[in-house]
């Protein structure tokens, strides 16, 4: 269960990775070292008293680390002090919300203890962090996980009860190392950041809340998602130990008539049938979103069907089917309404589908009544694996 969730600071909290980047290169002209700015921006993530010791090295400065590192504080000050800090957009609303809904929260920074207090006193974000831990007060500094391991372990917490959100490669590198799912912020002032090794890459704030992360949580840890819910049904993502029942209710004739493909699939062993779900899973539910989830009494938990949607090629165009079946023991108790309108409000709201289509056989009275209900329009007969189908449209 997700219960931490760990901020790094400069460049995901503040954009202030510019203002770090500017202030050693004062620093350095300060002693007749010029340079560009990529040289401080392959530091982002890592500790100013590793950049500095890297800076007297590479330079070859006559000038000691305590020196250097004053020089650096006056030119970050000034820059400040004309500047001030400046909020990612929206990072302080995610904050406050995470915080009202119960998360623990604590920032894990290569600043020094002085730098955090100061920004998150500044931005009105200080009571909402249970812990500041920074790492100047580890061993080794991120790429190496040293800060984030000391961060759970101060919050009293478990490495797979935690998620991490970080904007620089280092920062990256450092959450996998400690083996807990990482956040990738894509922030363009970070500088050219290799963020690929996260669990997901988000390009702002504003579109993402609890319900989000605890789905890059689940993600990783290979847990099942649960999509949407209405007043009697769960939709989630069907895991493997699900596949047998799922069999059953495919094998049912009442229920695969007008399914050819599924009735096909219902004839492969259990083994064949939980390798084709594992490659789905993989290939579907992760790479696209979405996919056929599966259809859940909400009192019972118990599976009676499927509902969600699918990418296909039709007359030359591709198009996203909405696509339900439920076991023949539920039908005539609106489950399949229910079922329907919740994946299609889940589509409004979280998806970006514009055009919902469903494929019919015209010998499909319930489905014809059932979509026709939902507010789906006829468009076409046509034609796919030499079957004649209803094409019927809802734009959202």
């Amino acid at each position: 269960m997700l219960k931490g969730i760990i901020f790094d600071m400069d460049g995901v909290i503040i954009d202030s990775e510019p203002s770090h980047a500017l202030a050693a290169l004062d620093a350095l002209k300060t002693l007749n070292v010029s340079t560009t700015l990529d040289y401080p921006y392959s530091f982002i993530g890592s500790t100013t008293e590793h950049m500095l010791k890297t800076m007297i090295k590479d330079f070859k400065l006559d000038i000691s680390v305590d020196n250097l590192h004053m020089c650096y504080k006056d030119c970050l000050a000034a820059r400040i002090k004309a500047e001030g800090y400046v909020p990612v957009p929206f990072v302080q609303q995610l904050i406050k919300h995470l915080h009202q809904e119960g998360f623990i929260l604590a920032i894990a920074s290569s600043s020094t203890p002085e730098e955090i207090q100061a920004v998150t006193k500044a931005l009105d974000i200080y009571p909402y962090f249970t812990k500041l831990v920074s790492g100047a007060t580890v061993a080794n500094p991120k790429p190496a996980p040293d800060v984030f391991l000391k961060t759970v372990n101060e919050l009293g917490l478990e490495l797979d009860e935690c998620i991490i959100i970080e904007d620089s490669f280092n920062g990256v590198k450092a959450a996998c190392a400690a083996g807990i799912p990482v956040v990738g912020y894509v922030n363009p002032n970070s500088g050219n950041q290799d963020l690929s090794k996260a669990e997901i890459l988000i390009e702002g704030f504003e579109e993402i809340d609890s319900s989000f992360l605890n789905r890059c949580y689940q993600r990783y840890h290979n847990m099942p998602i649960t999509i949407t819910a209405s007043s009697r049904l769960q939709i989630k993502e069907i895991p493997l130990e699900d596949v047998p029942l799922l069999l059953d209710i495919y094998r049912n004739p009442s229920v695969n008539a007008f399914l050819p493909e599924i009735q096909a699939v219902a004839l492969n062993s259990l083994e064949d049938a939980v390798e084709k779900h594992k490659a789905y899973i993989d290939s579907i539910y992760h790479f696209y979103g979405f996919g056929l989830w599966g259809v859940y009494l909400k009192d019972l938990g118990c599976l009676i069907g499927q509902c969600g949607f699918e990418q296909h090629t039709l007359d030359g165009e591709d198009i996203i089917e909405l696509g339900i079946l439920l076991d023949s023991n539920y039908h005539g108790n609106g489950y399949g309404m229910e079922a329907v309108n919740a994946v299609i409000n889940y589509a409004s709201s979280n998806l970006d589908i514009k055009l919902i289509s469903a494929l019919i056989s015209p010998l499909n009275k319930a489905s014809i009544s059932l979509f026709s209900k939902a507010g789906f329009q006829y468009v076409k007969t046509t034609m796919k694996d030499k079957k004649e189908y209803y094409l019927y449209t809802l734009v959202k």
